[in-house]
């Protein structure tokens, strides 16, 4: 069955014989490999499953593509990047391409450039120059500030010296310089005046998120019940789960409209606590990579924001004054990597996991509704990826 009119102009791709992995969970049948999907423009304009790609209007330039059984699946997007190729969101326009380029390879259509903490200043001037990129570049779903709100005690890779209680002042001027290409902010609800910047953030459009926090289950309850909507990165720069002390995960768990980050690459959390949160918020986990300048690149020494950072075995962690390695920063992690792990280790279904780096991501940053379940329906972007059954990309990653 077809799910457009037999009305339409020349395909310029078909993919047939496949399995789509798009669509609400609860009416998804993948029990054939005859799914199809037929573009034209850049726009998808058919789609349906069995034999009816067949009559579709072609010419000499259509492409048909036999799927062979393959999974076809909406490109990802990453709401949480910092960089890739060498370069950082801080760059600007000068390392975007690097940074867009490592992660489109990967299977990532588009991101959110993520910022370290910084001064008030600093952190406006690149959220200025973030801002501009976002206008002109459909690849930039938006700004994250990842700071400078954090709790010193759960700072992670971010300098302690530019961390802050969140002022009136310092919100508007964030708000200001980033001219309506906020998207998100990670900030830690227990420092004085979080809850009014929150509620300043929320009313703006931004997507608030929890994270860097030494907050307990109480107040992120009461946080997320004032408008944040995100935790970011669980498990990581934050208090544990303890069976006295339940803290923000298992508030963030209990919440319904909040979504969970979660980095993927079997370091920074182990595979049972992901299967764990997986099994606790189906629907709710967003696969992010957190993924850092070193990304794509050979290990080495970096710098996070102000800090230097040394990758090896592509573990990328804070070096001290001595030069021993540290915390954690960041990571080196692809999208692709994420959600093959999804499957194999986190025992996410693949349209769960796919759904984990596409539909929900964008769900947590109100880009879609909560009541949309398809990004590969009629009239939607054509952006789609061809995977092979251990949900690695297969070798010419986006299908044309």
């Amino acid at each position: 069955m077809m799910t457009t009119e037999h009305t339409h102009p020349p395909v310029d791709t078909i993919i047939h014989g496949a399995v789509i992995l798009d669509g609400e969970p609860a009416r998804f049948t993948p029990t054939t490999c005859d799914d199809w999907l037929a573009e034209a423009g850049g726009t998808v304009i058919a789609r349906g499953r069995g034999s009816g790609w067949q009559g579709l209007t072609t010419s000499a330039r259509s492409q048909v593509i036999d799927a062979e059984g393959a999974y076809l699946a909406p490109a990802y997007v990453d709401i949480h990047c910092h960089g890739a190729g060498g370069s950082s969101a801080e760059d600007g326009e000068s390392g975007l391409a690097d940074v867009l380029g490592v992660h489109r390879r990967h299977g990532t259509r588009a991101l959110a450039l993520s910022y370290v903490s910084d001064t008030i200043g600093g952190l406006c001037d690149s959220l200025a120059d973030g801002a501009r990129l976002a206008g002109s570049n459909a690849a930039v779903l938006g700004l994250h500030a990842e700071g400078p709100f954090l709790s010193p005690d759960f700072k992670g890779a971010h300098a302690p010296e530019v961390l802050q209680a969140p002022t009136p002042e310092a919100v508007e001027s964030i708000l200001a310089a980033a001219d309506g290409a906020l998207a998100q902010i990670t900030m830690a609800p227990e420092l004085p005046g979080a809850f009014d910047a929150i509620s300043r953030f929320a009313s703006a459009g931004v997507s608030v998120a929890i994270g860097h926090t030494a907050v307990g289950y109480e107040e992120a309850a009461r946080a997320f019940d004032a408008g944040a909507r995100i935790l970011t990165h669980a498990f990581n720069a934050m208090p544990g789960i303890h069976h006295r002390a339940p803290g923000p995960i298992l508030a963030a768990v209990e919440a319904e409209h909040v979504t969970l980050e979660l980095i993927n690459d079997g370091v920074h959390v182990a595979p049972a606590a992901a299967r764990m949160l997986a099994n606790l918020t189906p629907g709710r986990i967003a696969l992010i990579t957190d993924a850092m300048a070193a990304t794509g690149m050979a290990d080495g020494r970096y710098m996070l924001g102000t800090l230097p950072v040394q990758v090896e075995d592509s573990v990328a962690r804070l070096v001290g004054e001595n030069g021993s390695t540290g915390s954690i920063a960041g990571s080196t992690l692809t999208m692709d990597d994420a959600v093959m792990r999804a499957v194999t280790e986190v025992g996410m279904s693949p349209l769960e996991a796919v759904q984990a780096a596409s539909l929900v991501p964008l769900r947590a940053l109100g880009l879609i509704g909560d009541d949309e379940h398809s990004l590969l329906r009629v009239g939607m972007p054509a952006e789609y990826l061809l995977l092979n059954a251990d949900m690695s990309i297969r070798a010419e990653n986006m299908a044309r």
